[in-house]
C-alpha cells in the first residue's frame, strides 16, 4: 500500500473553511468561559457570603467589563 496517490499536497489546499471554524471555537470558549465566570462569581458570593444581591451583581458586573477588556480581539492580531 506504500506509495499510492494522495490528494492532499501540502501547502495546495484552501483552508478557509477550517480557520473559520477554528476562530468561532475559540471564540465560543472565550467568551463562554468568561460567562460562566461570570454567573459562578455572582452564585457564589449571593448563596456563600453575605454579600447579597447587589454586591454580587456588582462583582459580576465588574468581572464581565474586565474580561471584555482584556479577551476583546486586539487591532493587528490576526
Amino acid at each position: 500500500m506504500a506509495g499510492q496517490a494522495s490528494d492532499y499536497h501540502r501547502g495546495d489546499m484552501q483552508i478557509a473553511e477550517q480557520k473559520s471554524t477554528f476562530h468561532l471555537v475559540m471564540g465560543m470558549t472565550k467568551w463562554g468561559s468568561l460567562g460562566t465566570a461570570a454567573l459562578l462569581l455572582y452564585l457564589v458570593l449571593q448563596f456563600c457570603t453575605h454579600t447579597g444581591f447587589l454586591g454580587s451583581a456588582i462583582s459580576a458586573i465588574v468581572l464581565l467589563v474586565l474580561g471584555t477588556l482584556l479577551l476583546r480581539e486586539k487591532p493587528n492580531a490576526h
